[in-house]
């Protein structure tokens, strides 16, 4: 009997690379020493939770170089059969670092707003969340089964509920916390019924097994094969806000802190697109011909609903412009979501999703930097519409003149080349794709991005009304603007540093 026993026992051992698992270990262990700190240090200190979250991040987002030019795998099977649930390698790093940068600029931006809340923040609580939820993004773009992608999707976004939530006594913060918690909860439901479907048919959770076996799939199970690579399709599509899953975005972004929101729209697309891209490319290629359509007529939908939806906001309302910022990162998604549908009609289907990857490194850069212009705004301008923003030049001409750089890369016209270029190489995977007619309707909707994005330029450098006030900007904010600024810039005169993903294969 424990003759019999010994091989399985063999094949359930499993070695751990410590160093491959380091940058999302090391967010993880700083969040659970926030917390326990947050009972010993006194209300005067608190602040330093802050700065011990911020340095974490920095540690964590450092600890990505020894693994550079290394593809590690760890917690993998041994015996005959190789799977692993870990993988480091080029794809894997480069998301790491998109989401670690983001949730770093995140946490400066945060040290100001906690500070300016007072009380209405939980500091200790917030610090835990946010560095859970970025451990839990990070720990995604690694995964290699269907376990462990969705154990890191709800670790991202659970604690993510709670952030938008977080602000006491504002009813409206509370209510978008609610539709963004109902309606992610459903989609993972989804995701969970439809994985299920892929394990009854193929009897592994492993990306390459399932890869492998789904393409032999007995007859009678075809169907169940097919439902389940949809359903679980449905649930990633959520997290990138895609149309029709999109509706809970601009009500989270308005009801959230800024820097949450910001959050949300840079780390959380990060979470979805790379969830994404692993569960198509990877797991189910050989379904190319149901997820490449579906992905394509997504992409249409939500750019087009996106950016009509950014070019109807009133600038007199409140929280315009960061419902014009929500309704542009809907649209932005849909850009994002065009190499990963070309994936399915090319054979190179990694070229393909490296432009997709290229774009988000692209768009975290540019929209924290407009976010965090917002924040500046907000200090001064509680409502934050779109006319607050009327002659920033004359009360702050360094962060007008940053927000102005931020959205004309937004809208990929000079001096933002990293935009243009970005989109350039989009626009041209979709054409050699086959997919023309879906190049027409990007060229379409970036025509329509351009005079919301125009507009709003144009509005920083008119005349204020009144008498413009000067005010100083705390040092968090001014760093996290200096280097989304500094990011920006460098990525404009040298694109070829975040282009070259769009080149070469990732995994």
């Amino acid at each position: 009997m424990s003759a019999l026993a010994h091989p399985l026992a063999a094949n359930l051992v499993q070695s751990v690379d410590w160093l491959a698992i380091a940058p999302p270990t090391l967010t993880a262990v700083v969040g659970l020493v926030v917390l326990v700190a947050d009972l010993f240090v006194p209300e005067a200190k608190k602040p330093l939770l802050g700065w011990v979250s911020v340095a974490g991040l920095a540690a964590a987002a450092l600890l990505l170089l020894p693994l550079l030019g290394h593809d590690r795998s760890t917690f993998c099977l041994t015996g005959t059969t190789r799977a692993c649930s870990y993988t480091a390698d080029r794809f894997t790093l480069i998301v790491q670092f998109l989401v670690l940068g983001g949730a770093l600029l995140t946490a400066l931006l945060s040290v100001t707003t906690l500070k300016d809340g007072k009380r209405r923040y939980p500091q200790g609580e917030f610090w835990f969340l946010l560095l859970s939820s970025a451990a839990g993004a990070a720990l995604l773009p690694a995964s290699r089964d269907l376990a462990t992608l969705i154990v890191a999707l709800e670790v991202a976004s659970l604690p993510a509920f709670a952030l938008v939530g977080i602000r006491h006594g504002d009813k409206r913060s509370s209510e978008a916390a609610l539709k963004f918690f109902l309606s992610s909860v459903t989609a993972t439901a989804v995701s969970l019924l439809g994985i299920s479907f892929v394990y009854a048919t193929t009897g592994s959770l492993y990306l390459t097994q399932v890869a492998d076996r789904i393409q032999h799939v007995d007859g009678q199970l075809h169907t169940l094969a097919q439902t389940g690579v949809v359903l679980t399709l449905v649930g990633f599509a959520f997290k990138t806000a895609a149309v029709p899953f999109h509706f809970w975005v601009p009500d989270t972004y308005v009801g959230a802190p800024l820097p949450i929101a910001a959050y949300l729209s840079v780390v959380g697309k990060a979470v979805g697109f790379s969830g994404l891209i692993l569960v198509t490319v990877v797991a189910f290629p050989s379904y190319a011909d149901v997820w490449g359509p579906a992905l394509a007529a997504l992409a249409a939908l939500t750019m087009t609903v996106g950016n009509v939806a950014a070019l109807r906001q009133q600038a007199t309302r409140a929280y315009s412009a960061v419902r014009l910022l929500a309704w542009s990162s809907v649209g932005q998604a849909g850009y994002l979501l065009v190499p990963i549908a070309a994936a399915g009609y090319t054979d190179d289907a990694q070229k393909a999703v490296g432009s997709t990857v290229a774009y988000a490194l692209m768009y975290a850069a540019v929209n924290l930097g407009a976010f965090a212009v917002a924040a500046a705004v907000a200090r001064t301008e509680r409502l934050n519409r779109i006319s607050d923003y009327r002659g920033l030049y004359a009360r702050n001409p360094l962060a007008a003149l940053l927000l102005a750089f931020f959205l004309l890369c937004l809208a990929g016209l000079p001096p933002g080349i990293i935009g243009l270029f970005a989109k350039v190489t989009v626009f041209s995977v979709a054409v050699e794709a086959g997919l023309g007619w879906l190049a027409v309707v990007m060229a379409v909707n970036v025509v329509i991005a351009l005079y919301y994005y125009l507009q709003w330029t144009a509005l920083l450098f008119r005349a204020p009304e009144g008498e413009p006030a000067r005010h100083r900007l705390p040092a968090p904010l001014t760093a996290a603007l200096a280097l989304t600024g500094t990011l920006g810039v460098v990525l404009s005169g040298a694109p070829q540093m975040v282009l070259r993903f769009a080149a070469t294969g990732l995994f």
